[in-house]
């Protein structure tokens, strides 16, 4: 059997048993029947094959997958699985899917964007890891030049689509964001620096929305009300990992939210347009209130409206 084909058979099983899913031997016995006869690959094994395919899927994906006794199923132990384990999933789910026809692009449409400059990732994390100090040629949207920076590269974040660098410069102690999309190149020196040992990417982005952190964190209550439809969208994918949900009915969603009140956020909320209402507080009110305003004092002075 072709090396894919293990792979294919290792990504099967997992599907079966992701978000909370349970099944007997049986159970897996007919999936990886069915599953194979639509790969049109030889999935079915042995108990022996089972076992020994559990054991690889323990050492190349880290997902542990064990056997209770008492209900007689297979479960995915601590299903709450890493962000970068279901990341690398369902990548490998997406070339999988890419792999089933000849010419995909009739049957799958993609964005039309540029690079995110995932292309960086390998030498950026190496000298991450490694606590090399690098160079960063730069270009910012708003500045006609590119600019240099030495630069201490502590992390990756992902926002919205785009990837970021964290890094402290060289004679600064705050954490600044690069965005990778704009790194038009970068070189890792021979200089060592010391990762400092307070440093927690979580922490520090906790209270945001995005990669704008405030020097001071002071978070506020925020509430927001949507409409029914757009508070399906809301409650299936939450703004930030404080959203509670206050009312939620034919009529409205409303949420509080506990962050910073920061330029991403109040993009973010804008971006919902006139599904959404802002509730508090009042100083975030005022700001979105002058936004529209001007916004629509823009529109008349083209003669637009």
């Amino acid at each position: 059997m072709a090396k894919q084909d293990y792979i294919i058979r290792y990504l099967t099983i997992i599907k079966k048993l992701r978000r909370g899913n349970v099944a007997t031997y049986k159970e897996m016995e007919e999936y990886l029947k069915k599953e194979s006869e639509f790969f049109d690959r030889p999935f079915t094994i042995s108990t022996r094959t089972f076992q020994r395919d559990l054991n690889e899927i323990r050492s190349i994906f880290q997902v542990d997958i064990q056997y209770d006794f008492s209900r007689r199923v297979y479960y995915i132990a601590d299903d709450q699985q890493s962000d970068l384990n279901n990341r690398m999933l369902e990548s490998i789910d997406t070339i999988n899917s890419l792999k089933m026809v000849s010419d995909i692009t009739r049957y799958m449409f993609f964005e039309k964007r540029k690079s995110q400059g995932t292309q960086h990732f390998y030498g950026l994390l190496h000298a991450i890891k490694n606590r090399f100090a690098i160079k960063l040629i730069h270009q910012k949207f708003w500045e006609e030049e590119p600019t240099e920076r030495f630069v201490e590269p502590l992390a990756l974040k992902e926002s919205k689509g785009r990837w970021y660098l964290l890094a402290k410069e060289q004679h600064g102690s705050k954490i600044k964001s690069f965005g990778l999309d704009r790194v038009l190149e970068f070189e890792i020196t021979s200089k060592k620096f010391d990762y400092p040992a307070s440093f927690d990417a979580g922490e520090i982005f906790k209270n945001c929305f995005g990669v704008i952190n405030p020097d001071n964190s002071n978070p506020e209550e925020i509430i927001l009300s949507f409409n029914f439809e757009q508070g399906k969208y809301i409650k299936s994918y939450p703004i930030h990992e404080s959203q509670t949900v206050l009312i939620d009915n034919e009529d409205e969603l409303r949420i509080s939210l506990r962050m910073d009140i920061t330029h991403d956020l109040i993009m973010e909320i804008l971006s919902y347009g006139d599904t959404v209402a802002v509730l508090s507080p009042k100083s975030l009110i005022e700001e979105v209130v002058t936004i529209h305003q001007n916004a629509i004092s823009n529109m008349k002075k083209h003669e637009v409206l």
